[in-house]
């Protein structure tokens, strides 16, 4: 097979590699690496592939294994809710810890829609990147983590997923099981994707309206009517969080709501998501700053995940969600 052949058959599995890589680093740009890597090593072997597979199922074994060997190596992604106790009232946020490995967001326009799912599948294709699926993987060993998303996400059966892996059926069945316990204890009982259909377009649309223009009016009794009760606020690397509308308001007026912002909304992780543009007086204008994506209980925000972005990658990181660099 020549080298251009080679790149136009994979790069038909392109995607749906990216995002497979995705679920077992919790990163875009670990996922990238993985993905790489893969087809590097993909083309090397290439004379190997003797058809006994198909040639998707021989890409994500290839992919699989070269996201293994990164997540093996280095530390789970982290999320902030889970290093610690929430903020006390009034109190400041810490520094950023950027020297920790954080949980990514992930864009939705980077799912594939060609992934047709299968009787062996449990989770919808969006639904494996919800935050809450995304830190449950994380939380799970290297080989569970692998088996659950090749069984249960893209509907692979237990003989496939033992040859992709190098490791008996039995192996596979035993950390699918074990997956599945821990799944069925973390994992809320409705999914955002279960609950965005249940809203409908128009109520997701105006719930990022009007969640948008109360930060943007700083109108912080807006912004906490949108809120449950118990709802949670995070801010990658920030490890600070808060918690309940009493620490919220006070963090709120004093922090975010006494800058200026504009707003887009997007779907990141499967869920709402608003990319925050903030206004910069040096130069004038609002530049991309923050992916906030919105975990929604009914027709409540329940959770936002703040992530904040790097000035000197958040244009490339709003362009992936499908963002204008400059809102206006």
């Amino acid at each position: 097979m020549r080298e251009d052949e080679f790149t136009e058959l994979a790069a038909a599995y392109q995607a749906e590699l990216r995002a497979h890589c995705y679920r077992i680093l919790g990163s875009v740009h670990d996922a990238e690496d993985a993905l790489q890597e893969a087809l590097v090593r993909a083309w090397k072997g290439i004379d190997r592939f003797e058809g006994r597979a198909s040639v998707r199922s021989w890409l994500y074994a290839i992919a699989t294994n070269s996201a293994l060997d990164i997540a093996r190596h280095r530390s789970r992604r982290e999320f902030a809710v889970d290093l610690g106790a929430p903020a006390a009232l009034g109190a400041e946020l810490d520094p950023a810890l950027t020297e920790l490995p954080w949980l990514e967001p992930f864009p939705d326009r980077w799912l594939t829609p060609a992934i047709q799912p299968t009787p062996e599948a449990r989770y919808e294709q969006r639904e494996s990147v919800e935050i809450a699926f995304m830190i449950l993987l994380q939380e799970l060993p290297p080989l569970q983590r692998a088996v659950l998303i090749l069984r249960d996400v893209l509907g692979f059966t237990a003989a496939e997923a033992s040859l992709q892996l190098e490791t008996s059926v039995a192996s596979v069945t035993s950390a699918l099981q074990r997956a599945r316990s821990t799944a069925s204890a973390a994992l809320p009982a409705r999914s955002q994707q279960e609950t965005l259909r249940a809203l409908g377009d128009r109520a997701v649309a105006d719930l990022a309206h009007r969640y948008a223009t109360a930060l943007e009016t700083g109108d912080v009794e807006a912004l906490l009517g949108m809120l449950t009760d118990d709802a949670t606020w995070c801010m990658p690397p920030t490890p600070t969080w808060y918690q309940g509308h009493e620490s919220l308001r006070v963090w709120l007026a004093g922090g975010p709501l006494v800058e200026r912002w504009q707003h887009r909304s997007t779907l990141a992780n499967g869920q709402l998501a608003v990319g925050c543009y903030l206004f910069h007086t040096a130069s004038g204008r609002y530049q991309p700053a923050v992916i906030d994506v919105l975990t929604l209980d009914g027709d409540k925000i329940a959770a936002v995940t703040a992530f904040l972005l790097d000035d000197s990658t958040a244009a490339e990181t709003f362009a992936s969600f499908g963002l204008p660099a400059d809102p206006s």
